[in-house]
Order: structure tokens, then C-alpha cells, then sequence
């Protein structure tokens, strides 16, 4: 090899590995300071969005975080998500951009990997839930698993419920809420549980009068129905 093209060969490795150079550096910067979308634009396609390409393959690489499943889908949202917090990077701090955005990209890839095993270890756990288990419990019409969902659902409602306390809530609107939470606290005590009963004892607790009972009630209803939609969706 002649010294031309060992020197030509040095420097493509030097390029190849330096690819958060302080070009890319001062391209984080100007994009901080731009408000053009176009200019952020073109400061990301041209020099950032490469940049962290290359770092988030690089790290994933260095620290084998490869073992992680769907590890190609987990860098597209990585780098995703490094574009968000762009704006959060401050050079007073003394940090460079490189040692920033690497820091972050390797702690939210550990938290993948936290995460994960944390799912596995469920997983295993529930492995080993006994044939005996699983025929008293899960395998019935009032099934264990029924009952737990049950019982979270009933518990996150009188959350949401006693939660509503700190809205703006007007004089009757109040009075109807704090006479819902008297009977759920007093369910077991109560004889008649019908939609005639319950107007009843609504109006017993409150002195109101069904009309304003009614009105305030379908106020109540919207919230619990937001909080249903949250429940079945998963949300809670």
C-alpha cells in the first residue's frame, strides 16, 4: 500500500468514526436558536437526524442492548423521541451535545431493558400458577381473575368519585355528590337497591327535590361515562 492510499484509507476511518463531529455540535445549536420551521427542518435532515442515527445504532450496539425483542422498532422510537427533548439540551450546563444525547439514549434503552425483565419475571410468575390454581380460579363463572378486575374497577371509580370533590361544583351538584358517596359507603346496608329506591335516598340526604336530582345526576353520568370509556381502553 503506497503512502497515498494508506493516508486516503486513515481518513475514511477517521470520518467513518466521527460522526457527531462539531459541525454536528453547532447544528444542535442553530437549531435551538431557529423559531423557522424550515430551518429546523434542514438542520435536522442535513446534519442532527444522521447524527443520532449513527449513535443510536452505535450504543445499542456497544452496550448489546440487541437482545432487547423488537430492538429495531425500539431505536426508530428512540430517535424519535430524542427529537422531542432537542429543545431541553443546554450548552451552559458544560455539557457537550454528544455526551448529553449519548447519556439519555443509553439510560432510556436501560430503562427498556428494566422493563423487560420485569415483564419476564411476571410471565415466569404466571407460569407457575398451579393446574389446581387455575382450575378453582380461573376456569369458574365467578373467576379470580373477574373478581380482581372487579374489585379495581370499583375501587378506581371511588377514586374518581371522591376525586370530583375538587371540581367547581355548584351548591346542589355538591349535595347530590356527597349523597352518592354515602351510599356507596352504606351499600351493604342498603335493603332496596333499585332506580326508584335510590332517587329516594337521594332525596332524603339531599332535601332536593327529583327535577334538581335528575339534572345534577346526569352531570355525574358524563364523568363516570368518560371514566368507563378510560377503563375499557385501558387508560387507568
Amino acid at each position: 500500500m503506497t503512502d497515498s492510499q494508506e493516508s486516503k484509507t486513515k481518513r475514511r476511518r477517521r470520518s467513518k468514526n466521527q460522526y457527531f463531529t462539531k459541525v454536528h455540535e453547532q447544528a444542535i445549536l442553530d437549531y435551538i436558536k431557529a423559531q423557522d420551521l424550515k430551518v429546523r427542518t434542514s438542520l435536522y435532515v442535513g446534519y442532527i437526524g444522521p447524527a443520532f442515527n449513527e449513535m443510536v445504532d452505535k450504543i445499542v450496539y456497544t452496550y448489546k442492548f440487541t437482545n432487547l425483542p423488537n430492538i429495531e422498532v425500539l431505536k426508530d422510537d428512540c430517535k424519535i423521541w430524542l427529537t422531542t427533548i432537542l429543545d431541553k439540551y443546554d450548552p451552559n450546563k458544560g455539557s457537550k451535545a454528544f455526551s448529553y444525547f449519548s447519556v439519555i439514549t443509553k439510560n432510556w434503552f436501560i430503562h427498556k431493558v428494566k422493563k423487560n425483565s420485569k415483564d419476564l419475571r411476571r410471565e415466569v410468575q404466571y407460569d407457575k400458577i398451579s393446574m389446581e390454581i387455575h382450575l378453582q380460579y380461573l376456569s369458574t363463572n365467578e373467576s379470580y381473575l373477574k373478581k380482581r378486575e372487579n374489585a379495581e374497577f370499583w375501587s378506581l371509580l371511588w377514586a374518581e368519585i371522591v376525586g370530583w370533590e375538587k371540581l367547581n361544583l355548584k351548591d346542589n351538584e355538591r349535595k347530590v355528590l356527597e349523597a352518592i358517596k354515602i351510599l356507596f359507603e352504606n351499600v351493604d346496608d342498603i335493603e332496596i337497591f333499585n332506580k326508584k329506591a335510590i332517587y329516594l335516598y337521594i332525596r332524603e340526604i339531599t332535601g332536593l327535590n327529583t327535577k334538581q336530582i335528575v339534572n345534577n345526576l346526569n352531570k355525574m353520568r358524563q364523568r363516570y361515562r368518560n371514566f368507563r370509556k378510560s377503563w375499557h381502553e385501558g387508560k387507568l
